[in-house]
């Protein structure tokens, strides 16, 4: 029997690193091993990703040293930094970097940075639609990583760069499902306007990901947008109502509105929400639901999300 390639995945324990770790560990094909990345093997999700048959070890992603050598004798890494614990695109792309150089030292075959675009190329600094926050960003978690593409192309890395979609678990964690009105009927809103946003279920990034490992380095160099669907609020209500059995509305605010609110996040969320609105052409056509789907077969829709996770929202 070939003995199987070992796959690096760090963030093993998070959303999308777990969904991969996951996706490898289940494949019935097993032309994978995985070797899952923590800073905490004690955590239960590390525990429980080690009696599914991981192999869990620690490293810090800020110590190049110490990613390098979790890295030895990988074939393929799957690279994603952390954004949301930190706020720091800077320091995102410093962890880049040191992903960059350990992966090139170790003579890693295949890569998959976890990416998003540089909205500056869209919305340069100079353009007042939106603040710029920080002094040099537009939206800070999504430009610090596209800033950091460059770094694998520029080191020779064989890298497919993987751009995903609106976290469909944002709707619990971000607290940004329905609530209820002033009438106390559940509303439904962001600022999307009339426009489609790409969504999905982040364990279906993960799923992707293995697609891509299994269709091998052809795919480096390419960057690669996925999605489980693209739908507008109004639909997006429609779903949740299904769900609920309760009547769910959809009313849009403004990026500006959003902005204002008193929460940690809420310009570069107001932000986000503005760069996908106004560009939602490219957005969408970046991200096929058709070719996502021939990387992940069971891509689940957001109906088929909303239903097996329905019992999460607090809707009071």
């Amino acid at each position: 029997m070939e003995e199987r390639k070992v796959i690096a995945v760090f963030g093993a324990t998070g959303a999308q690193g777990g969904g991969l770790a996951r996706a490898i560990l289940a494949d019935p094909e097993q032309r994978f091993s995985v070797r899952a990345i923590t800073r905490n093997p004690a955590l239960p999700r590390a525990r429980e990703l080690a009696r599914l048959g991981a192999e869990v070890v620690a490293a810090d992603i800020d110590d190049e040293k110490s990613v390098r050598r979790v890295l030895e004798g990988a074939y393929g890494a799957f690279f994603i930094t952390f954004f949301w614990n930190h706020l720091s695109p800077t320091r995102e792309t410093a962890e880049a970097r040191g992903f960059a150089l350990a992966a090139r030292a170790t003579g890693v075959q295949h890569a998959i940075w976890s990416t998003l675009e540089d909205t500056r190329r869209w919305v340069p600094l100079s353009d007042e639609r939106m603040p710029t926050l920080r002094g040099k960003y537009k939206v800070p978690h999504s430009d610090g990583k596209g800033e950091a593409d460059r770094l694998f192309s520029d080191l020779g890395v064989p890298t497919t760069f993987l751009q995903s979609s609106f976290y469909w678990e944002s709707f619990i964690h971000f607290g940004l499902g329905p609530r209820p009105g002033t009438d106390g009927k559940l509303v439904l809103s962001f600022p999307m306007a009339d426009k489609k946003l790409p969504g999905i279920a982040s364990e279906d990034i993960g799923r992707c990901a293995l697609g891509i490992f299994k269709k091998g380095r052809a795919l480096s160099g390419e960057t690669i947008g996925i999605a489980g669907e693209h739908l507008t609020g109004t639909q997006m209500a429609a779903a949740f109502a299904g769900a609920l059995g309760r009547e769910v509305r959809y009313e849009a605010v403004t990026p500006g509105a959003f902005r204002a609110q008193r929460f940690v996040g809420a310009e570069e969320l107001g932000n986000m929400f503005q760069f996908l609105q106004d560009f939602e052409d490219y957005v969408c056509g970046a991200r096929s639901v058709d070719a996502s789907r021939s990387l992940n077969p069971e891509m689940q829709t957001f109906a088929g999300w909303l239903d097996r996770n329905k019992g999460r929202f607090p809707l009071r």
